[in-house]
Formats: structure tokens, C-alpha cells, sequence
């Protein structure tokens, strides 16, 4: 089964998708934050998702930070729209750790959406 990831930002959200199996995280594309319900409809109708993960935002004490409730909203309305299961995992340091990895200069954010599903990922696996 393949997986949408999600790394929520306020102007811009990073996606990856993963293979068939649900082993790999491949980043896809960055989006403009007002138009991600549009292109997820495109991307439903492309791709055989069956589930969505998106990066939990909290704070590095595990305590909400100012964007924890906006990113649960987000997965609700995501979870609606879609029918697809959401799940949650958190996306600590996801940027840091794209940066480091990615080669070309500029926005990272379907990198960092990459990490977070290779996490969720990993974690399905044990």
C-alpha cells in the first residue's frame, strides 16, 4: 500500500508518496499551503494511496506548539475529504535532517515530508 506524506508549513507543505510496498519515502513535490486540497484531489485520482501520514508538530519538551492544533484540524479535513486513514507522527528536526541530505540548494520541505514517512514507515515494520 502506498502512503502520502506531509510536512505541514504555513506557506508551504512538503509531500512525499512511498512505494508499493510501504518501504521507501520518495520526496514529490512542494506546494503552496492554499492549495493543497487541490492538489490532492489530483493526486488521489494519480496515485493508489491508502493511507496519509503527517508530521506532528510539537515541541521539543513533547508539549503542543503553536502549530500542533492547525496540523490536527488539517489531518481531520484531510480525512474527510480523502476517506484515508490519517496518522501522526512527529516530524522533530525533519528539516535539519533534510538539509543535511539533500544536495540542491533551495526549499527542502518534500525532503523533510520524505523523513516522516520513512519514519512511519519504520516504525510499521518492527
Amino acid at each position: 500500500m502506498k502512503y502520502l506524506g506531509i510536512d505541514y508549513g504555513t506557506k508551504r507543505i512538503g509531500l512525499a508518496l512511498s512505494d508499493e510496498d510501504g518501504s521507501f519515502a520518495f520526496p514529490r513535490e512542494i506546494v503552496a499551503t492554499d492549495t493543497l486540497f487541490e492538489y490532492l484531489d489530483t493526486l488521489m485520482d494519480e496515485e493508489e494511496v491508502g493511507g496519509i501520514v503527517i508530521g506532528e508538530s510539537l515541541a521539543t519538551n513533547g508539549q503542543q506548539n503553536e502549530l500542533a492544533e492547525t496540523i490536527q484540524i488539517l489531518g481531520k479535513k484531510i480525512e474527510e475529504k480523502t476517506g484515508k486513514q490519517v496518522f501522526f507522527i512527529r516530524e522533530d528536526f525533519s528539516s535539519v535532517e533534510a538539509h543535511r541530505y539533500q544536495t540542491k540548494a533551495g526549499a527542502r520541505d518534500d525532503s523533510a515530508a520524505a523523513i516522516i514517512l520513512q519514519r512511519f514507515l519504520d516504525k510499521q515494520k518492527k
